[in-house]
């Protein structure tokens, strides 16, 4: 989808000007290495200026009326900070208008371009909104090339994990099983770990299929809290 023509109004000002405000130059540049924008890394390019998630959320709750223009220029902007913003407006309007938040999101799904910007918003946004309208977009996206279309699949299923509907994340994990990704290996890993605090035994019953050709770092964050002797058995591969 083409990007839409900046706009200039004093929302929007307004929501940049109180990001400024908010921003750390130390913290910018920890956050630059903790996201791994370095040339070749994951999140290359994309800029920090240091502003926490709690403060981001204040920011967003004190301008949830901004318009959907200025939503999407915030959306399409370089600076992680402000995409988050964005995309934080979203998870609070989607209550108020899930078809209308929902495909904007799906519109502009390039632009939830890094972890921390998926997992906030793909369980709260597409998970209620896929519910009862079928989950096969989330299948589709589990075998696209791009990194963050996965994780949003993945991610996706928490929304149905809490509500102990397991069987779309157990079928996703499959499919993500030999993902090249860390960030993949982490996220599968941790919905596992998930859907286990729920039904041990589910979790169980997938490790006891797929555990020995499982990435080491998917089967340590599904079995982070196993008892030791059973984690233990699980990392030798006599479980």
């Amino acid at each position: 989808m083409s990007r839409s023509v900046p706009h200039r109004d004093p929302e929007l000002n307004a929501i940049k000007e109180d990001l400024r405000a908010l921003a750390d130059p130390r913290k910018a540049r920890v956050l630059q290495r903790f996201f791994k924008t370095g040339p070749g890394e994951y999140g290359q390019g994309d800029l920090f200026i240091g502003v926490t998630v709690p403060k981001s959320r204040q920011v967003a709750k004190k301008h949830a009326g901004a318009g959907m223009d200025e939503v999407k220029e915030l959306l399409y902007s370089k600076i992680h900070e402000e995409r988050l913003v964005a995309l934080l407006i979203l998870v609070d309007r989607y209550r108020r208008d899930p078809e209308g938040v929902a495909r904007f999101y799906l519109d502009n799904l390039g632009q939830v371009n890094n972890w921390d910007l998926v997992d906030l918003t793909a369980p709260k946004i597409l998970g209620p909104f896929l519910e009862k309208r079928g989950r096969s977009l989330l299948y589709r996206l589990a075998r696209s090339k791009v990194l963050w279309e996965r994780r949003v699949a993945i991610l996706t299923t928490y929304h149905y994990i809490h509500a102990r509907d397991f069987a779309d994340a157990l079928k996703i994990s499959e499919i993500l099983l030999r993902d090249k990704h860390d960030l993949m290996h982490k996220a599968v890993g941790w919905m596992l770990r998930e859907i286990g605090k729920r039904d041990i035994r589910a979790e169980e019953a997938f490790l006891q299929k797929h555990y020995k050709k499982m990435p080491r770092t998917m089967l340590r964050y599904a079995i982070e809290k196993f008892p030791e002797r059973t984690r233990r058995a699980y990392l030798e591969g006599t479980a």
